[in-house]
C-alpha cells in the first residue's frame, strides 16, 4: 500500500509503499476512501508539542474507508461498511472519564496519526470499537471533516452549553470554524465570526453568520462589546492574541472556549476582569463517539455543509504548505478513492 509518512520532524513527508497491515484482535483494516488534513497533523510532522509522537509514523485522523478485514473478536462491524476513524483512536473504558461520559479525557488513550498510524494512506487499522460507522447517504469526501473538525466544534459548543438567542463568537473561519457558525445556528445562537480574510468572512455569511468582524481593521473586544458581549467564544485561530482579543469580547459571566492549540502557546487572563465578570476560561478537546454519531446524523439530516478541496495523497507537503500560507478556504481532503 502507499502511505505518506514522517521520517523526522519538519521534514517533507516521504511517500512509500508498505505491507498491508494485518488487524490484531479487536482490529479492523480499512480501505481508505477519503483522509482530512488537519492543522493538527501539521503539528504532528513538525513536532510541535511538547508530548511528540515518534518518527517514523503516518500522521492523519479523519480517515473514512471501507472495512476490509476483521480482526478477532470483531462482530459489531462488517467487511465493506463504511467507517471513519477519529483522533481518539482507542480508550481504555475503566477510568473515572471513559465511564463518565468522558473518554476523550482517558489517560490511557492512544491517537490516530498521532500514537498510531493514521489515514494518509491506501490502509489502515483502527480499534473496531472506535471506528464510527458512517450513516448512508454521507460520502466518505465530507464524513472525513466532520470526523474532526465537525466533532470538535460541536463539541466544543456543547461545552459552552450556548442556547438559543445567545451571541456566540467564533474566531477563525476554516476547516472548523465553518462547521462551528453551523452548529451555533442550529442551537438557535447569534454568530458572530471573525478573521482576517475577505473570503473567509464572506464564507460566514453565506453560512448564516449575524455579524461579520475583520480583525486586521476593528477591534475585536470593542465589536462584540458593542453587540453585548459574547456569551460564548470558540477560539479556533491558531494565533495567541486572537485568543486575548477574543477573551476580551466576552460579556458577564461569558465562556471562553480554547480549541486550537498554537505551538507552545500561551495567553494572558487578566485577573481582576475575569473575577469581577465572572468569566470561564474552558479546554475542549475533540468529541465522544456519541458526539460523532450525532454529527453523522446532523449531516445526514441535511442540517450542514462541508466545504471542502481535494488533493491526491501524493501532493500532501504542497496541501500542508498551502494551510500553512492560510490559503484553504476551509478543509483540504485527500481523496483516495478507487475510480475518482
Amino acid at each position: 500500500m502507499k502511505a505518506a509518512v514522517v521520517r523526522s520532524f519538519g521534514e517533507p513527508l516521504v511517500i512509500e509503499e508498505r505491507p498491508d497491515p494485518e488487524p490484531g484482535p479487536g482490529q479492523v483494516r480499512i480501505r481508505v476512501e477519503a483522509s482530512g488534513l488537519c492543522h493538527t497533523d501539521i503539528h504532528a510532522a513538525h513536532g510541535d508539542w511538547p508530548v511528540k509522537p515518534s518518527p517514523p509514523f503516518v500522521p492523519g485522523h479523519e480517515g473514512v474507508g471501507l472495512v476490509e478485514k476483521l480482526g478477532e473478536g470483531v462482530t459489531h462491524l462488517t467487511v465493506g461498511q463504511r467507517v471513519a476513524v477519529p483522533w481518539l483512536g482507542r480508550a481504555c473504558g475503566r477510568c473515572e472519564h471513559c465511564l463518565s461520559g468522558w473518554e476523550t479525557l482517558c489517560e490511557q488513550q492512544i491517537n490516530t496519526g498521532y500514537g498510531c498510524d493514521g489515514g494518509y494512506a491506501e490502509k489502515m487499522l483502527a480499534w473496531a470499537d472506535f471506528a464510527q460507522p458512517v450513516p448512508e447517504g454521507v460520502s466518505p469526501l465530507d464524513a472525513a471533516p466532520l470526523t474532526c473538525a465537525g466533532v470538535t466544534t460541536y463539541k466544543a459548543l456543547k461545552v459552552a452549553g450556548v442556547g438559543p438567542a445567545q451571541l456566540v463568537a467564533v474566531s477563525g473561519v476554516g476547516g472548523l470554524g465553518h462547521l462551528a457558525v453551523q452548529y451555533a445556528k442550529i442551537a438557535g445562537a447569534r454568530v458572530a465570526a471573525i478573521d482576517v480574510t475577505d473570503d473567509k468572512l464572506k464564507l460566514a455569511a453565506d453560512l448564516g453568520a449575524d455579524i461579520l468582524i475583520d480583525a486586521r481593521t476593528q477591534d475585536v473586544g470593542e465589536e462584540l462589546k458593542r453587540h453585548g458581549g459574547a456569551h460564548a467564544a470558540i477560539a479556533l485561530a491558531v494565533n495567541e492574541d486572537a485568543f486575548e482579543a477574543v477573551n476580551s469580547g466576552l460579556r458577564r459571566g461569558g465562556k471562553l472556549v480554547m480549541v486550537a492549540l498554537p505551538a507552545h502557546g500561551t495567553i494572558r487572563v487578566p485577573i481582576f476582569d475575569t473575577v469581577l465578570n465572572g468569566t470561564s476560561v474552558i479546554g475542549s478537546i475533540v468529541g465522544t463517539r456519541q458526539d460523532l454519531a450525532e454529527v453523522f446524523q446532523l449531516h445526514a439530516d441535511g442540517r450542514t455543509r462541508v466545504i471542502h478541496e481535494t488533493r491526491p495523497l501524493e501532493a500532501v507537503n504542497e496541501a500542508i504548505d498551502e494551510v500553512l500560507r492560510g490559503e484553504v478556504k476551509a478543509r483540504i481532503v485527500f481523496d483516495l478513492g478507487e475510480g475518482r
